[in-house]
């Protein structure tokens, strides 16, 4: 598997400027998924690339990505970000924000079932 180019300077910048202003989505399935308590390690905000994904788990090669109203929009985009982080070796998982706040328990039983039955350690 080829390995991800590394980001440039500006990718990197930015995503450190995302990981001090979240979405309240994003904080709410951080507080669930960080410090290994899915029993796997997630980044936030993590560039791949020139790709600056949600959360990243490196070890199983998952990224999840939540989407508000502004994906609507930017399908096309989506699609050959997903394609390209594919192309890598990553499984990307999408969720809408409303899902992470009505219903936390339907998206952690959602990861965990990608995390035990759909990706493997390298």
């Amino acid at each position: 598997m080829p390995r991800p180019p590394r980001s440039n300077p500006k990718t990197r910048t930015h995503a450190i400027e995302l990981r001090k202003e979240p979405t309240p989505a994003e904080r709410k399935l951080w507080v669930i998924i960080r410090n290994d308590q899915l029993e796997v390690n997630f980044r936030r905000q993590h560039a791949i690339g020139k790709y600056i994904p949600d959360f990243v788990c490196i070890e199983k090669k998952l990224i999840i990505e939540l989407d508000g109203s502004q994906h609507l929009e930017q399908e096309e985009y989506d699609l050959e970000r997903t394609k390209y982080l594919n192309s890598i070796g990553y499984k990307v998982i999408r969720f809408w924000n409303n899902e992470v706040t009505k219903n936390m328990d339907g998206v952690i039983l959602a990861i965990l079932h990608v995390l035990e039955y759909e990706t493997s350690k390298e």
